[in-house]
């Protein structure tokens, strides 16, 4: 599987998981507490994967413009990983703040997909080429084990 095809599946799986939870009522408190979790899970494995391996391989690759697709999205992790997931993971589960907060969570990250999917990985089809895309993308998988096992260990 390549490099795009991977970070594709993983984004189906989020939108998945956070259409289950924006559907969740304020009675449903530890299933709530259970998606949260791992959409949390999911979103540090999605995220360092693409940190790590294939947005420093599209700046590389790529000239000014690429180079800010990569600040853009990079900044876009940011505000969801420091700001918007921290402040959900405190919520009370069973509060309407929680499902506002849901909402947020759900809109940005669909907008970041949208934007990876529209832009950033045709212009990494575009520069790393088939043969790079696969071997990121064996890569990925790899990397993507090793950080779930140190999860579960957590």
């Amino acid at each position: 599987m390549n490099a795009i095809e991977l970070l594709i599946q993983d984004h189906k799986l989020v939108k998945k998981l956070l259409e289950e939870l924006s559907s969740t009522t304020e009675r449903a408190v530890k299933r709530r507490a259970e998606l949260l979790h791992r959409i949390e899970q999911e979103l540090q494995v999605h995220t360092a994967l693409e940190e790590q391996i294939l947005y420093p391989a599209i700046k590389e690759a790529g000239g000014k413009e690429e180079a800010k697709m990569y600040y853009e999205a990079k900044e876009e992790h940011r505000t969801v990983d420091s700001l918007v997931l921290p402040d959900l993971l405190h919520t009370d589960t069973g509060t309407l703040e929680f499902a506002g907060r849901v909402k947020v969570l759900k809109e940005l990250l669909e907008h970041h997909i949208e934007e990876e999917e529209d832009a950033l990985f045709p212009t990494a089809k575009t520069l790393l080429g088939k043969d790079l895309l696969e071997e990121l993308g064996q890569t990925m998988q790899a990397q993507k084990k090793v950080l779930k096992g140190e999860q579960r260990a957590a």
